[in-house]
């Protein structure tokens, strides 16, 4: 099994690919939404943050040097 932090980063893309693909009100998107909110969480409550699966980009990036 992945660690915590990298399967929420893995249901992520594949929630977005299935929202890109079937729209945000069918059942393997919505399914799939459940399963990366929980997955967060997960990986949340083991201590790792939201910048672990989403690195700042842009200014944001540039203002923490």
């Amino acid at each position: 099994m992945q660690p915590p932090i990298r399967l929420a980063g893995t249901v992520q893309h594949l929630a977005v690919r299935a929202i890109a693909a079937r729209g945000l009100a069918h059942p393997i998107t919505r399914a799939l939404l459940a399963v990366a909110a929980t997955a967060a969480s997960r990986a949340r409550d083991t201590g790792h943050r939201v910048t672990d699966t989403h690195p700042p980009t842009g200014t944001e990036r540039n203002s923490r040097a």
